[in-house]
């Protein structure tokens, strides 16, 4: 068992040499761990943690490069998923999905290439490979981040009646705008949005010519902002829809999350692995730098 007091860690300015390999991580975990890092207090710990930066830092002379091992903090989903009765956003779903899938990468590339990595892949061969988390999250999220129509029977047939609704309600609305317009009832601009509905411009003068609700109006007050009439019923329909649409959606979601609250200890281990990864590229950066060997 080694000892260094913490005097001479001082004197060594050992700090400094972690804020140097800290900088080189790339990610914000990576760079916290990396502030943390002490000195081995073993032989053998420390000639394995040797092996894996020289093996990191030879890898730009192999035709095998090692992959991207870069990585969004997954804390807080990992948090989430350990508190009953809560669920996963689909944002926070394609951020698991991509941990998993870049740690499958590295484990299937060093078990591949043991031979040229023996000592990082000693250390991948720790981490449980499984395609399962994946399979989970791409049944129901796409590659957008978006939970899939088909991910259930009541979302499809919702979002297809969503569509009928909006295409419905633009009909309509065009059909005012090109009408209003013809008539001289519309300030320049013609139309507008206000709270996500779109809105004629009515020049103040025009105001009650136009049938519908008025939504607000110009700061100089010379346009009113108004929802024709035709088109009230079809916005008051599709609010509706979008309602129930994402009433559906976190129905799926709180049971795909269910489907991943199993794997919490394995989630940790894929961030735990990565951010180890981080550090020996950071360290094998930094010794290049500094032309250390």
């Amino acid at each position: 068992m080694i000892r260094i007091s913490k005097k001479t860690l001082d004197d060594l300015e050992f700090d400094i040499v972690l804020d140097h390999i800290a900088e080189q991580c790339n990610t914000d975990l990576g760079k916290s761990k990396a502030l943390l890092l002490a000195p081995f207090h073993t032989i053998e710990l420390l000639h394995i943690a040797l092996q894996e930066v020289f093996e990191y830092k030879s890898s730009d002379l192999h035709d095998t490069n090692i992959p991207n091992h870069g990585f969004d903090n997954i804390t807080k989903e990992i948090q989430l998923l350990n508190i009953e009765n809560t669920f996963l956003e689909a944002s926070n779903l394609k951020r698991i999905i991509s941990i998993s899938i870049t740690t499958n990468e590295l484990l299937v590339f060093f078990k591949k290439n043991q031979e040229t990595y023996p000592f990082l892949y000693q250390t991948s061969s720790e981490v449980i490979y499984t395609k399962e988390i994946i399979n989970l999250i791409e049944a129901v999220i796409d590659k957008f981040g978006e939970v899939k129509d088909n991910a259930s029977a009541i979302l499809l047939q919702l979002r297809n009646s969503i569509n009928r609704v909006q295409a419905q309600l633009n009909g309509s609305f065009g059909k005012d705008l090109t009408r209003y317009h013809s008539l001289g009832y519309l300030d320049e601009i013609k139309e507008s949005v206000v709270d996500n509905r779109r809105v004629l411009a009515v020049s103040a003068m025009h105001r009650r010519k136009v049938k519908g609700a008025i939504m607000g109006n110009s700061k100089t007050g010379s346009i009113v902002y108004i929802e024709p009439e035709a088109t009230i019923q079809f916005s008051r329909e599709l609010s509706n829809l979008l309602y129930e649409e994402r009433e559906e959606v976190v129905k799926i979601l709180k049971a795909l999350t269910n489907k991943i609250r199993p794997y919490i200890e394995l989630l940790k281990q894929y961030q735990e692995y990565l951010s180890h990864v981080d550090i020996v590229a950071a360290k094998s950066k930094f010794a290049k730098q500094i032309n250390a060997v």
